[in-house]
């Protein structure tokens, strides 16, 4: 039998008041939890969420320092700074692109083109990547961006620096560029400054080897702003510590004459200091405009580079390998007289020399009569070379040839050099696994077959060769180093080698044309034309330029008292005569500035400009047949990097064992007028030592 007890009032009672405890209880508790959590962040953390709410009422902004300047030995500058409006937009802060860009082409008037490399760069862009817009603007399209930016979010405008390059291309190679910071430096780094709009980094050059020297210390500047965005007071700025400056042996002047004096050749210009080894000049044309590529280079001006056979993204002084033909004669000469051969030996030169089965030919096919050590040098008789090469042997040659630089690495600020080969038979048996023949030798005496230089490389070599003294580039200034030491030459071997390489400019020799119009300086020079095909192609003077033998010219002034050396390489110039006309202007601009300039001002009037003008006539020319719909995009900044770096890798030495003697080219004949001589090669050297100087 189920019972039940009566549910009276007292029981209902009895239950709502136990419940009501246990709800109490609870609420009671959860209170007291809230009650401790809201002291806990009233007291305990007060600072923290001050801080906070400070954050979100005040903005910090990063101000991108000015980059140290790079400037020539005078204080001239090569890179600088200057005040710049410019537009940068914030990929994940665009809310429709299209509508933005439409928007920022009708204010700042972009051509098509330049609209569709922004949008290109858009694309690639990882959101916090600023991508420039606009620079070096004017003030009125910078105001009419800053009043329309409630509709154009994403959009930075603002007031900086900028760097630029006032001479542009002809510092391209010797500087190197600025570039907004990649994904990947930012990865490196993990600093807030490298996303910050307006800041580059250095790509190339010496702008990225000194990096560190020359970015500087970042401002910032604190303002007072409401939960949009609109900034309500300025509440302090600190200022940039800007980057120290580098300062370099180069002439600024100098520099650009000699990027200008290249004119529409491909090749390279090398000046030093012969007391010291200062740089005074690396140049190498064409080149790039580091104006461009700071800015955001666009897919025409890419493709004009990319796609020009001139290899304007090469640095041809360091990484250009050359056969550097009969300029490597005054050396093969020098080594013969440490060798112990007598000066005024001669061989009989009737336009070749019989080499086992073989005839090797003498540039002057009709040959040079009698020919002594001078004679050797001031014509350029390859016979003389060839018969007394055979006689004292390679390693004499190889021993000398890197006592005077070639194959050498120097210590230049610069990765990735080339520094082609010295052969000799130890060489050529770990190479090829192959003995050293005669015509091996040959060849190399007349700076052929397997000898490959660079254009720093012979100017060194000049310099030695001037001067007597273990010359090494430099192109830090450093007014305290030391004078470079004695090579140990004897002074009369010097003089007689200085002598008959003056005779090749102001005598009886090859280059007569290269003689500089400046009353009491005398030139000495070496002339040097190298193969590139064999005549069964090309006849090395015309044709194809591919085809087209490369010119060299190495010389120093003055001959009697050595100041300054150079050396020009000419790539498929069709031999010296490109060369020296260029060394003898570039020469003289040292010591007659004036008569240098007025030469140069009427080549450009036939070359249609100076280098500036000609390069922005090509970049028209390619917009017109182009225009917005150039085919080839441009790369961001990572990728050209790689392809700036790619594009500079040298031509590599020879794959397989060269057998073959290579026909030498003729040299430059000698201009038909009366000039006096220099003081003739003495006939009887002393024996005494000399200091090398």
């Amino acid at each position: 039998m189920n019972s039940k007890l009566p549910i009276t009032s007292a029981i209902l009672t009895h239950r709502f008041e136990r419940r009501s405890f246990v709800m109490g209880a609870l609420q009671g508790g959860v209170g007291v939890l809230l009650a401790t959590r809201l002291g806990y962040l009233a007291v305990a953390q007060n600072e923290k969420y001050q801080a906070e709410s400070e954050s979100n009422r005040v903005n910090l902004t990063l101000i991108p320092p000015r980059r140290g300047w790079v400037i020539d030995r005078f204080g001239k500058a090569l890179a600088a700074n200057r005040a710049d409006f410019r537009v940068d937009l914030i990929p994940d802060r665009v809310e429709d692109a299209d509508e933005t860009m439409k928007t920022l082409a009708e204010l700042l008037a972009l051509p098509p083109d330049r609209v569709r490399d922004i949008r290109d760069r858009l694309d690639k862009a990882r959101g916090f990547q600023p991508v420039e817009v606009a620079s070096s603007l004017d003030w009125d399209k910078f105001a009419a961006v800053s009043v329309r930016l409630p509709e154009l979010p994403g959009v930075i405008p603002q007031r900086g620096y900028s760097r630029f390059y006032p001479t542009g291309a002809a510092v391209g190679h010797l500087v190197g560029y600025v570039g907004a910071a990649s994904a990947e430096d930012y990865e490196k780094e993990r600093n807030p400054l490298l996303i910050t709009p307006g800041f580059k980094i250095g790509k190339d050059g010496l702008e990225k080897q000194f990096e560190v020297r020359l970015r500087g210390v970042p401002g910032a500047r604190r303002v007072e702003a409401t939960a949009s965005g609109r900034i309500v007071r300025d509440l302090g700025t600190r200022e940039d510590v800007p980057g120290k400056p580098i300062q370099l042996t180069i002439n600024a002047g100098l520099q650009d004459y000699a990027a200008r004096r290249v004119g529409l050749e491909s090749g390279s210009v090398v000046v030093m200091d012969c007391d010291t080894g200062d740089v005074l000049a690396m140049v190498s044309m064409p080149s790039f405009d580091p104006n461009s590529f700071s800015d955001g280079i666009g897919r025409i001006e890419w493709k004009m580079l990319s796609e020009d056979d001139h290899v304007p993204l090469r640095n041809k002084v360091l990484r250009g390998l050359y056969p550097p033909g009969s300029t490597v004669k005054p050396m093969v000469a020098m080594s013969f007289l440490e060798a112990g051969l007598d000066p005024h030996a001669t061989v009989n030169c009737s336009g070749g020399l019989r080499v086992g089965n073989r005839v090797f030919h003498c540039w002057q096919r009709r040959g040079h009569g009698t020919v002594d050590m001078a004679k050797g040098i001031y014509q350029s008789c390859d016979v003389y070379f060839y018969h007394f090469a055979q006689q004292l042997g390679m390693d004499v040659i190889a021993k000398m040839a890197r006592r005077l630089g070639l194959g050498q690495e120097f210590p230049m600020p610069y990765p990735g050099q080339s520094y082609g080969t010295v052969p000799d038979p130890a060489w050529k048996m770990r190479k090829y696994k192959k003995e050293w023949a005669l015509y091996d030798t040959v060849n190399a005496t007349i700076g052929q077959g397997y000898m490959l230089v660079n254009p720093l490389q012979q100017a060194v070599m000049a310099s030695r060769i001037a001067s007597g003294r273990e010359v090494m580039p430099q192109l830090l200034l450093n007014r305290n180093a030391p004078p470079p030491k004695s090579m140990g030459f004897r002074q009369d071997h010097l003089d007689y080698i200085h002598a008959a390489m003056s005779e090749v400019v102001n005598g009886r020799g090859t280059a007569g044309r290269a003689r500089i119009p400046v009353d009491n300086v005398l030139m000495a020079g070496k002339t040097g034309t190298a193969q590139v095909v064999g005549l069964n192609i090309a006849n090395g003077k015309s044709g194809a330029w591919k085809y087209r033998d490369h010119g060299h010219f190495i010389c120093f002034a003055p001959f009697d008292k050595p100041k300054y050396a150079c050396a020009v390489a000419i790539e498929h110039g069709g031999g010296s005569g490109a060369a020296y006309p260029i060394a003898r202007d570039v020469m003289t601009y040292l010591f007659a500035p004036d008569k240098a300039v007025a030469v140069l001002d009427e080549f450009e009037k036939q070359w249609g400009g100076n280098v500036q003008q000609r390069m922005a006539n090509s970049y028209n020319s390619f917009a017109a047949r182009f225009g917005g719909s150039a085919p080839k995009p441009v790369p961001d900044d990572e990728d050209l990097t790689e392809r700036v770096e790619a594009g500079r890798k040298p031509d590599l030495a020879p794959t397989d064992a060269q057998t073959d003697a290579a026909a030498p080219r003729a040299e430059p004949d000698p201009p038909f007028i009366s000039v006096p001589s220099p003081p003739s090669p003495p006939l009887n050297p002393p024996l005494s030592q000399g200091g090398g100087q």
